[in-house]
């Protein structure tokens, strides 16, 4: 049984971006295909945001077939909290959580950090690059105005934040830290392991069994950084656009 309308959406979001009719669809396989063409054809859907689960190449291959292009590899890596210990955290900077009068600070670091970024719309040469570079901004800023008293945290360093992370509870037996960024000058001294070791401390509060981080699978110092720490792949995810003209 495939799944299909209740995955393929209109995405407001990226259409008040970008300036074009967007939709996104997630779990997509060659069973469902038809039905989310026809409904971007329905719709007049100009530009179409897909993800496969990496390891359903049937999928893929069929998302090729029909002119789609694949843009980015995402990968999730595991870290269980019932059997592996929290590693001491001797990193240089202080994660707390965010203060309100911050987040043009946070905004500032957000922007410096995702600058040229390579996720799936900088991958993609006919979207422009600056609204690119503002979607992960937007990003960040709507989960400031959605932040309870924890799960937004940063670094601070001698009293200038360098850092960021958003923290979220999946379902009941996962967590996960969903975006961040470390400013430019400030990257490779050690400050995301210290990250790491908040967020799980969150995760372990939340009594959940597990914490999950997604990364590009172009990403590899991130991925050495999770691997050293204990995180195991679980997952990966194909991200395919297509665009109708």
């Amino acid at each position: 049984m495939s799944l299909i309308s209740a995955d393929v959406f209109i995405s407001d979001i990226d259409r008040e971006r970008f300036g074009i009719k967007t939709a996104r669809v997630t779990g997509l396989d060659a069973d469902n295909l038809s039905f989310v063409l026809d409904f971007c054809a329905r719709e007049k859907v100009k530009f179409l945001i897909a993800r496969c689960d990496m390891t359903d190449l049937n999928a893929a291959q069929s998302m090729e077939k029909q002119g789609f292009l694949l843009m980015d590899t995402l990968v999730y890596y595991t870290f269980d909290l019932t059997r592996k210990n929290i590693p001491d955290d001797h990193g240089p900077a202080i994660v707390r959580p965010i203060r309100l009068q911050e987040e043009q600070e946070m905004i500032a670091i957000a922007r410096a950090s995702f600058h040229g970024y390579v996720g799936h719309y900088h991958a993609d040469p006919r979207l422009d690059k600056i609204k690119c570079d503002e979607a992960y901004t937007d990003w960040a800023r709507k989960a400031f105005a959605a932040r309870d008293a924890e799960n937004f945290v940063v670094g601070e360093i001698e009293g200038q934040i360098v850092g960021f992370g958003v923290l979220r509870k999946n379902d009941p037996d996962e967590g996960e830290m969903f975006l961040g960024g470390i400013h430019p000058d400030f990257q490779g001294q050690g400050i995301y392991y210290s990250f790491l070791c908040k967020a799980m401390q969150w995760c372990l509060r939340q009594k959940t069994e597990k914490m999950v981080i997604s990364t590009q699978l172009r990403n590899l110092p991130v991925q050495k950084v999770l691997s050293k720490f204990g995180f195991e792949i679980s997952r990966g995810y194909y991200t395919y656009h297509k665009w109708f003209d």
